[in-house]
């Protein structure tokens, strides 16, 4: 909660630093392995991708977040599939599932705050996770958004700017 006031605020500023994103994407699945509890977890990261300036602090509870639905909201035996590929000037990062896919009428609105999607009022959370993420994202001068996937469930992506690295500004 006090996130999201600081994030609506525009007190949540991100402190920027070059990291690659590889690694930010497997310390999170280090941390998070107690949650995932042995679930199949399936990554397609190149190993080509140039680092991106981010808040990894931020960037941490965003994947955080998204994983932690799919896990939430996907059958025991569903994958998690964590992607992250360049296209154009952007790095895009997705978090995809086997679930049971988000209502058509529900995609714009599962980033609004405290906006549960109807029959997932049984599962926990404070319904904020997705609206801090946008706010995170977005500080970052990035994008998120949700899809269904052909064949079931779901994929969230969200974009960051790739910019220039200092290597390459100071060439």
């Amino acid at each position: 909660l006090l996130d999201m006031s600081r994030i609506e605020g525009g007190a949540l500023k991100p402190e920027k630093e070059w990291y690659p994103v590889d690694e930010l994407i497997h310390d999170v699945l280090g941390h998070m392995q107690p949650i995932l509890q042995g679930r199949k977890v399936v990554t397609d990261l190149p190993a080509d991708l140039p680092p991106v300036e981010l808040d990894y602090l931020q960037m941490d509870q965003v994947l955080t977040n998204l994983i932690e639905n799919a896990v939430r909201y996907t059958p025991p035996e569903s994958p998690i599939e964590i992607t992250a590929h360049l296209e154009g000037e952007q790095m895009v990062i997705s978090v995809a599932d086997r679930g049971p896919g988000i209502p058509p009428v529900d995609l714009e609105r599962i980033f609004d705050k405290f906006y549960r999607v109807l029959g997932t009022q049984h599962t926990t959370g404070s319904g904020l996770g997705l609206a801090v993420s946008k706010g995170l994202v977005e500080a970052h001068g990035g994008r998120i958004w949700a899809e269904n996937r052909e064949g079931g469930g779901a994929v969230f992506r969200f974009t960051l700017p790739v910019g220039k690295t200092r290597m390459e500004t100071n060439e």
